[in-house]
C-alpha cells in the first residue's frame, strides 16, 4: 500500500522535471535564433546610416569635349622672377609676385580633348574658378599679371580638332591657405557653339583636384 501512495507523488515530480527540461530547451532554442537572425536595416533619418563618401572625378565629357585632370601645383606665396618661363617677359624688368596675405598661388592644368567629329570653334570652352568644400570660389588671376609665368603654348579656349591629343589650359589662382577639398570648375558652350559660351549657355562640371 506504501507504493501505490508513492506512485502518484513520483509521477507529478517526473512531470515537472520534463516541464523544466523542456522550457530549457525552448528558451535555448529562441536565443540561438535571435543570435542567428541579421540585425533590422536603419531607417532613414535614424543617424545610423553609413555615411556615403563622394567618388572623386578627375575626367568628365561635357557636349563634345573631354575635360581630363592634369594637374595642380602649389606654388607658395611668392612667384619668383628667376622662375618665369614664358620668353616674352625678361625676368631681369619682372619683379617677384607675392601673393594677398594669408593664400597661396595654386597653378592648374585641364586637358580639352574633341571627341566629336567636326572642329570645335576657338572661344568654345575654357576652365573657370575653383571652389573649396565650403562653397567659397577662387577666380583665376588676370593673365596679363602672371603671364610670364605660363607657358607660350598656353591653349585655354583653342579650337580643337577632332580626335587630336588634349589641348592643355593653364590658369593661376591665389587660393586661402585654409581651402581645402579644391575642385576646378570646366565648361563649354552648348552645341560646343561659342556664341552660346559668351551668352552664358554652357554646359558645366567641377573636376576634383589634387594638389601637389
Amino acid at each position: 500500500m506504501k507504493n501505490l501512495k508513492k506512485q502518484p507523488g513520483q509521477a507529478s515530480r517526473l512531470l515537472l522535471v520534463l516541464a523544466a527540461i523542456v522550457l530549457v530547451a525552448v528558451i535555448i532554442t529562441y536565443l540561438i535564433l535571435r543570435m542567428t537572425e541579421k540585425p533590422p536595416a536603419p531607417k532613414p533619418g535614424s543617424g545610423n546610416e553609413t555615411p556615403t563618401v563622394p567618388v572623386a572625378v578627375y575626367e568628365k565629357q561635357l557636349e563634345d569635349i573631354d575635360f581630363i585632370f592634369k594637374s595642380a601645383l602649389d606654388r607658395g606665396e611668392v612667384l619668383k622672377a628667376s622662375e618665369i618661363i614664358n620668353s616674352q617677359y625678361s625676368s631681369s624688368y619682372q619683379k617677384d609676385l607675392q601673393v594677398t596675405p594669408g593664400g597661396r598661388f595654386i597653378q592648374v592644368t585641364v586637358g580639352a580633348k574633341n571627341m566629336g567629329t567636326q572642329n570645335i570653334e576657338r572661344s568654345a570652352w575654357d576652365i573657370g574658378n575653383i571652389v573649396d568644400a565650403k562653397g567659397r570660389i577662387f577666380v583665376p588671376d588676370d593673365n596679363y599679371v602672371v603671364a610670364p609665368w605660363l607657358s607660350e603654348k598656353n591653349a585655354c579656349g583653342a579650337l580643337l580638332r577632332p580626335a587630336f591629343e588634349p589641348t592643355s589650359c593653364t590658369k593661376i589662382y591665389e587660393v586661402s591657405q585654409e581651402a581645402t577639398g579644391l575642385k576646378i570648375n570646366v565648361e563649354v558652350g552648348q552645341g560646343n557653339n561659342p556664341n552660346n559660351f559668351a551668352s552664358g549657355k554652357t554646359s558645366t562640371f567641377l573636376l576634383d583636384l589634387i594638389v601637389n
